[in-house]
């Protein structure tokens, strides 16, 4: 049978993070583990949308217990910022969703100056989780879903020598390497929760073709109107879409390692699928770790956070 929300099992006691939940699948994450239960940290960026959508979850869950907390991507200070305050209010985090991206913008940089996909999508969901590994790695059972695309198909591997595409910079490939990062990420991660010996897994999920902002902010950002036209026509809906991801999170079968993704490649009910290839690259994955921590300043220090989280 397949697996639906309504399989996402009792999540009272436990509290999640979940990075761009003000709107389409992270809004989704947001109000399927509100529902269930969870305390959910609803990290965000523009702070009127997600207070918009902390209303709408209220609306139809009045007992949820919600959080709306200020978070840019694009900014490392705002991530330390973020991880900071979570930390100070909270001794443990069951679920972490990096779920916010963007998708096949100009060439434009961060705060920090990297190229804005790779940061946004990849650099600043690294020094996030990074940063809230005490919290994860102090709570049993807890889960990192990173989420990666089709596009991670024609993504390159990062190129340590030109990170961020400098004099050779194409929307798509930029959007492809990011997705790419996201899986390596996800794998080198619970290489090193293992290695470790932590309580925490990483696991990775993709999304499929979803009617969300995200094609609509491509074709508004010059990037071309075919996806967003093709999603708006066949598209499943930001709740099929969030499936994938819910499953990664909650799913008590799932572990380390794992991907999850629509049966048909980008559509139908969330299963698990093989990482094959250079998805399971260990040279890639480790080059990948060592420029992220190169690039933030922010090591991926899985046995150190849990030395920090012993009593």
């Amino acid at each position: 049978m397949s697996w639906t929300e309504a399989d996402v099992p009792d999540q009272t006691g436990r509290i999640a993070l979940v990075t761009g939940a003000n709107g389409g699948l992270g809004f989704e994450n947001a109000r399927s583990l509100a529902a269930k239960g969870a305390l959910v940290v609803m990290a965000a960026r523009n702070q009127s949308k997600a207070a918009a959508s902390q209303a709408a979850i209220l609306d139809t869950h009045p007992n949820a217990r919600l959080e709306v907390r200020e978070l840019d991507l694009s900014s490392l200070d705002s991530v330390a910022d973020l991880a900071g305050s979570v930390t100070a209010d909270h001794d443990r985090l069951d679920i972490l969703i990096n779920n916010a991206g963007v998708m096949a913008i100009p060439e434009r940089r961060t705060d920090d100056g990297f190229e804005m996909q790779f940061g946004t999508n990849h650099l600043g969901h690294h020094a996030l989780t990074a940063r809230l590994l005490p919290l994860l790695v102090h709570t049993a059972g807890s889960r990192v879903v990173s989420v990666t695309s089709t596009a991670r198909h024609f993504g390159r591997p990062v190129d340590p020598d030109n990170p961020h595409l400098v004099g050779n910079y194409d929307r798509w490939r930029a959007y492809g390497q990011s997705k790419l990062a996201n899986l390596h990420f996800a794998l080198g991660l619970e290489e090193r929760f293992r290695t470790a010996g932590a309580p925490t897994q990483s696991l990775v999920a993709h999304p499929g073709l979803t009617r969300t902002d995200l094609q609509v902010n491509t074709a508004r950002e010059g990037g071309g109107d075919l996806w967003e036209k093709t999603a708006a026509r066949f598209g499943m809906t930001p709740a099929e879409g969030a499936l994938p991801q819910l499953r990664a999170a909650t799913d008590p079968r799932a572990s380390g390692g794992q991907l999850y993704a629509p049966r048909w490649v980008n559509f139908g009910p969330p299963v698990r699928r093989p990482l094959l290839g250079r998805s399971r690259n260990r040279r890639s994955i480790a080059t990948l770790i060592a420029v992220s921590e190169a690039e933030t300043g922010i090591r991926l220090d899985v046995a150190r956070a849990m030395d920090r989280s012993r009593p």
